[in-house]
């Protein structure tokens, strides 16, 4: 299982999380990958970030490690792949919170809905042809050495496989086409080179989930996208409106906090190999409203947020 947050600001897709990829280990390994950083750069990077609680691609262009361009190709390739993963969902649960999203203006990502969508439904297409043998969350190791020939393709995305990266980091990394990656993959799989390894799934609880929701029940995959593009028409004419009063700035500012400790919570899970016991841990600073923030591990996953103004927890105003 897994639990996906988009958010979306003037309709456009502006940031897409996976509690199953996190950013900080997927950007890093993807960079490292493409050769764009050298590992010794990303653990100097991860212990800014944890000190500073800045963004790690915010750190990465200050320093000079990677141009901003390359590491927004980088950005956006991930968000697509994060929603072409929702189109193989048969059924979940949404929620819809209208509030204000902190926006990157280092970095500014903002991708058509519409334009992503139908790029997902291309992609959703061509990986029909090889339904059933690996998706985009499928991690591979090598399993002997090759005893025939090779393709050009097949010795390309061979070299990727590290028993770590799953088979959209892959895809990225190796820059070939997605559809011609996969096929490659796949006959890797049935010459016997290459086989999948079980990945222990993430296990979401329902108090994970944001309490602020208007709309929740079961959907079929068929529903979802024109869910999402209903959540969008309702979601950008009350968002000019989040920035005329004083406690919707504070949302605003409260949602960016968030973000930050979010991050250096998984700098410390990608450290130590679980998340701190306590958020003390990582700061000793409260909530734009002076109260302490909410936090809890369960299992492999956690859950973090404030109350909100009235500092009542399970009410509409708390904030993620």
């Amino acid at each position: 299982m897994d639990n996906v947050r988009l958010l979306f600001y003037e309709g456009n897709v502006v940031s897409a999380e996976s509690k199953r990829k996190t950013e900080v280990n997927r950007l890093g390994k993807l960079l490292i990958k493409k050769g764009l950083i050298r590992d010794e750069d990303l653990q100097s990077v991860l212990k800014e970030q944890q000190s500073t609680g800045v963004k790690i691609g915010n750190i990465l262009i200050r320093n000079g490690l990677v141009q901003k361009e390359q590491l927004k190709d980088v950005i956006i390739s991930q968000i697509t792949e994060t929603v072409v993963q929702l189109f193989n969902w048969k059924e979940g649960i949404y929620e819809f919170s209208p509030q204000g999203v902190p926006v990157d203006r280092e970095i500014p990502i903002s991708l058509d809905t519409q334009h992503l969508l139908m790029e997902g439904l291309r992609i959703m297409d061509e990986w029909s042809l090889v339904e059933g043998k690996l998706t985009l969350d499928t991690i591979f190791v090598k399993k002997e050495r090759p005893k025939t020939d090779l393709t050009q393709d097949e010795e390309e995305i061979l070299q990727f496989v590290d028993g770590e990266s799953d088979v959209s980091v892959m895809l990225d990394a190796s820059q070939m086409d997605n559809f011609q990656a996969s096929k490659a993959l796949v006959s890797l799989m049935e010459k016997g080179i290459i086989k999948p390894i079980e990945v222990a799934p993430v296990i979401v609880s329902p108090k994970t989930t944001a309490t602020t929701l208007q709309t929740k029940k079961m959907i079929p995959l068929a529903k979802f996208v024109t869910t999402i593009v209903f959540l969008i028409s309702i979601f950008v004419a009350p968002i000019s409106l989040l920035f005329l009063k004083k406690d919707n700035i504070d949302v605003i500012k409260a949602s960016e906090d968030i973000d930050g400790i979010r991050f250096r919570i998984e700098v410390y899970g990608y450290n130590n190999g679980s998340y701190p016991s306590a958020i003390e841990l990582i700061t000793k600073t409260n909530d734009r409203w002076g109260r302490p923030y909410i936090y809890r591990t369960e299992g492999d996953n956690f859950i973090l947020f404030s109350a909100g103004t009235d500092g009542k927890e399970g009410t509409k105003d708390d904030v993620y």
